[in-house]
């Protein structure tokens, strides 16, 4: 009788035990949705469009550290002609450069506005344009100031231009 009580309260406490401890599923894991082939088109073309954002970041920073150095020099020709020290050559060649400066930032700006064009014209990138709108408007203006030999001052109005860029190419990222 002794054994039979033991068993049963073995039996009791244990069983218990052994059926709980097996909580795991056998079989098949759970599927996890497949993204939609809207889904993939709308990454593919946020990527794509994040890709172009980093591309303009890059090559205004590099424009914007070159117009940096050329600005200097600039406003020291300036300095020179106003002084009357500078050969016709050098004014030439001054006006040369400004030149090249000008067509650059109007390159900038034309670029812009077809980054622009492009977040407005695609469904999957119109979310972001509302954050990128006003860069071309920022290129333009910079491209007034050098056009009034103001090259420093378009240097700084660039440099929010790229800051504008930043902020998109974040927002893109989350």
């Amino acid at each position: 009788m002794r054994r039979t009580i033991v068993a049963l309260l073995i039996g009791f406490f244990l069983l218990p035990a052994i059926s709980f401890g097996q909580t795991r599923r056998r079989g098949t894991p759970p599927r996890t949705p497949r993204p939609s082939l809207a889904e993939l088109r709308a990454a593919e073309a946020r990527q794509v469009g994040a890709e172009r954002v980093a591309n303009q970041i890059k090559i205004l920073t590099r424009f914007i550290y070159v117009l940096g150095g050329v600005a200097k020099t600039l406003e020291g020709v300036n300095d020179a002609a106003t002084r009357s020290q500078q050969p016709t050559a050098a004014a030439e060649q001054t006006e040369k450069s400004r030149t090249v400066i000008r067509n650059s930032i109007r390159d900038v700006r034309i670029g812009m506005d077809q980054l622009e064009v492009d977040f407005r014209a695609s469904p999957e990138l119109q979310r972001y344009y509302t954050k990128l709108a006003g860069v071309a408007a920022g290129a333009a203006a910079a491209e007034q100031q050098a056009g009034a030999n103001q090259f420093d001052r378009s240097g700084r109005t660039l440099l929010d231009v790229v800051n504008r860029l930043t902020d998109v190419l974040l927002l893109m990222r989350q």
